[in-house]
């Protein structure tokens, strides 16, 4: 049967905004002891028996995301993602959120549906709870902001201040993927944009394009070191670029890094779309963003705990601050990095 286009959509004020809320949130589980009360009151009531981590961020609509090419509900997950990547790089474990949206009037009560489908799936698979958030109106588009709490031990908790000189620096996963997915959208969009008729086939591209439009915080990463009896020295996560991580690191910590360019962990689709771009796949790893992966450092006598381990990649080393933070080039040229990836008050942006 032919889907039928003119489907009644629902006004958002038939429910007005505590309606709205319970009608959105009705099916969302708890998975924590430590949630005491959840949705329906003032405040949610949590109770924690290690240090409390919180974490928050917003999603612009036109700043941080398109909608002519992000679904909703890949949205609401990855709205879920880029805060609890933040939690995780803490080497901490998430447990909680909170999320608040405003909207036009242009979105109709099941286009929110669609957008919590991807929030409800996103604490379903990461076992997070929600417990609270609020809604309101807005005069253009959508905005989204979201609260992540965690829990760790004291002793376990990994920040940016705590890298040592000869320490390893080790990056999970693979980088520049993300970035590359969201080139790939751009230019079918401007596409799409001459010949609307036209039906882009991206399927060559679908790691990158999943690595925007649906990434996956690292969760594993805080209980794999654990079970390695590995502690970081410091930690964070790739959401601005490599290149801006490293530095972050090495501003709080005071220290200087050497990083190898052949050492870089690179999907051979990132190699292929750069080639196809005309694009240094080396530039792209640096500065791309939205990998979330985690970025870290470890003291050089645990290399042999984690060595050969399929998760993780040693990039390079922690130096003395007078060294500077660098790319060692796969000519053996020392490079000073400089922080282009992601900002958010950048214009160009």
């Amino acid at each position: 049967m032919l889907e039928d286009k003119n489907k009644q959509k629902t006004s958002l004020a038939e429910l007005g905004e505590f309606g709205l809320i319970e009608h959105l949130t009705q099916y969302f589980k708890i998975h924590h002891e430590t949630t005491t009360k959840a949705i329906g009151d003032d405040c949610a009531v949590i109770s924690q028996n290690e240090k409390t981590l919180i974490t928050t961020d917003f999603l612009v609509e036109g700043v941080h995301f398109d909608l002519s090419y992000m679904p909703l509900k890949h949205l609401g997950y990855k709205a879920v993602m880029v805060n609890i990547s933040d939690v995780y790089a803490m080497n901490a474990s998430a447990e909680q959120i909170t999320v608040s949206i405003a909207v036009s009037n242009r979105f109709p009560l099941e286009a929110l549906e669609e957008l919590y489908a991807g929030i409800q799936l996103a604490c379903d698979t990461y076992k997070i709870d929600l417990i609270g958030g609020d809604t309101t109106s807005s005069t253009k588009g959508m905005i989204i902001s979201v609260t992540a709490i965690g829990s760790a031990k004291e002793e376990e908790i990994a920040y940016r201040n705590g890298a040592k000189p000869t320490d390893l620096i080790v990056l999970t996963g693979d980088i520049g993927g993300a970035y590359l997915g969201l080139q790939v959208l751009e230019r079918e969009k401007e596409v799409f944009k001459v010949n609307p008729q036209n039906q882009p086939d991206l399927q060559e591209y679908s790691y990158i394009i999943e690595r925007q439009l649906k990434p996956e915080a690292r969760k594993d990463i805080p209980k794999l070191l654990k079970e390695l009896e590995v502690q970081p020295t410091s930690m964070i996560d790739v959401s601005d670029g490599l290149s801006s991580e490293l530095i972050h690191i090495c501003t709080q910590s005071k220290v200087g890094c050497n990083i190898y360019e052949e050492k870089l962990p690179l999907d051979p689709q990132v190699i292929s779309t750069c080639e196809e771009f005309d694009l240094d796949a080396t530039t792209v790893a640096l500065s791309g963003g939205e990998d979330y992966e985690l970025l870290f450092t470890i003291p050089i006598k645990d290399f042999d705990k984690i060595k050969g381990n399929p998760n993780l990649t040693v990039i390079g080393h922690i130096t003395e601050e007078n060294e500077g933070v660098n790319l060692i080039t796969r000519g053996n040229q020392s490079i000073k990095l400089r922080a282009q990836g992601w900002n958010s008050f950048n214009q160009e942006n």
